[in-house]
């Protein structure tokens, strides 16, 4: 009987054990959590919530802890487990801030992840903006981010995926820009211009983007243009139209002359960056090239030098297209154009933007000379003391910081 009892104590001693461990680790895991959950919480600026809140909301929420406004905290685990603990079959693309994979969560809700470099500093000022924001911005052309997470020192961003790329992926592609027809191209046009106007005048809060370029619109299943990437962006109060910063953060080609030389913010400098799309999506060129065989010129001071020569169909993209409309493109090469001026108070308003787009009747005025017409490549911009370079994508350099003297 002794010896039945021994045999017993010994095989139930190592399942005990077994359970013991699994136990622990859930306890482990579960502790993690809630620090991680914490300490997001902190970096956000959202105090409102204490561990036992968050223990309290746990029982009536199983998978998420879910912030004021709808901004979930997933945990990582979750997030491991939907991207195939970052297998290099889901990884999307690679940012300036890291990696991009995609994911699916357990009910079957398809997602795309951005994993913040440990070694960017940059990266946790664009995860704190980013997440900060996003809660505060809904509009149809804008990307919406689910949540976010934390494990260790990496960050992560957790937004609905699209699944038609980015916009760049279309247009600077020889064989893919072909699926982009007018119609589609001015619906894209747009749609940006709206997005936009709800970030300068709608939303709750007055938004400048700072980085608005082709990498930065990603396109939905219908090609609906979404604006993204929120990292740079600056708020502004209602009353403020522009502001001074020491910090010029934006993409080479896509940036204001006065934001680069005197580092003037303002809702200009994104129409600015506006009218420089809109002459890529018209002509499926790049700006950051040169265009003519006399003088290095960019893509801007190439449609300024055809417009004034009255050669502005030149310019369109010269794609097989029953849908293009000469006077439509003609038009929003005019909008790019003025959009592009060297003033900042010569260029329109993201307003009169949308009203000059979508009203055929409407008398546009003659645009000036553009600014950085001139094609300048990287090391040669001028009044600069630092500047760090970094690849956002590939087909552009985003300079992440410089101070203008």
């Amino acid at each position: 009987m002794s010896f039945m009892i021994v045999i017993a104590i010994v095989s139930v001693v190592p399942l005990l054990c077994y359970v013991s461990f699994l136990l622990l680790k859930k306890l482990k895991e579960k502790v993690e959590s809630i620090m991680n959950r914490q300490k997001l919480l902190r970096e956000l600026g959202d105090n409102t919530l204490s561990i036992r809140a968050i223990f309290r909301k746990e029982k009536t929420q199983a998978k998420d802890q879910t912030m004021k406004r709808d901004l979930k905290i997933f945990d990582f685990q979750t997030i491991a487990a939907a991207t195939d603990n970052f297998s290099d079959t889901n990884k999307l693309g690679q940012g300036g801030f890291g990696p991009v994979y995609k994911g699916k969560l357990l009910d079957g809700q398809e997602i795309a992840i951005k994993k913040l470099s440990k070694s960017s500093g940059q990266g946790i000022v664009e995860f704190k903006n980013e997440a900060k924001l996003i809660a505060k911005l809904q509009h149809t052309n804008l990307v919406r981010l689910l949540g976010c997470s934390l494990q260790g020192g990496e960050r992560l961003l957790v937004y609905e995926y699209l699944p038609n790329k980015s916009l760049d992926f279309f247009i600077f592609d020889s064989r893919r820009k072909t699926l982009l027809n007018w119609e589609k191209r001015f619906h894209i046009i747009e749609g940006i211009a709206q997005g936009l106007l709800y970030l300068h005048k709608y939303s709750r809060l007055r938004v400048i983007h700072r980085d608005l370029k082709a990498s930065n619109i990603l396109l939905d299943e219908q090609m609906n243009p979404k604006i993204s990437d929120f990292g740079m962006a600056k708020t502004f109060a209602m009353n403020e139209l522009e502001a001074n910063t020491n910090r010029i953060v934006g993409t080479h080609g896509y940036m204001s002359p006065e934001y680069v030389m005197n580092g003037i913010v303002s809702m200009k400098s994104d129409v600015y960056s506006f009218g420089v799309l809109v002459l890529e999506i018209v002509t499926s060129k790049k700006n950051n090239s040169c265009y003519d065989t006399e003088r290095p010129l960019n893509l801007v001071g190439y449609a300024w030098k055809l417009w004034n020569e009255g050669k502005g169909l030149e310019l369109i993209d010269p794609i097989k297209d029953e849908s293009c409309s000469p006077e439509e493109a003609l038009r929003c090469i005019h909008v790019g154009l003025l959009c592009v001026q060297d003033r900042a108070t010569d260029r329109p308003t993201m307003s009169d933007v949308v009203s000059m787009l979508t009203n055929d009747s409407m008398a546009l005025p003659a645009p000036k000379q553009p600014a950085f017409f001139i094609n300048i490549t990287s090391d040669q911009v001028p009044e600069v003391t630092e500047i760090k370079l970094e690849v956002s994508s590939g087909n552009d350099v985003t300079i992440s910081e410089m101070e203008p003297r």
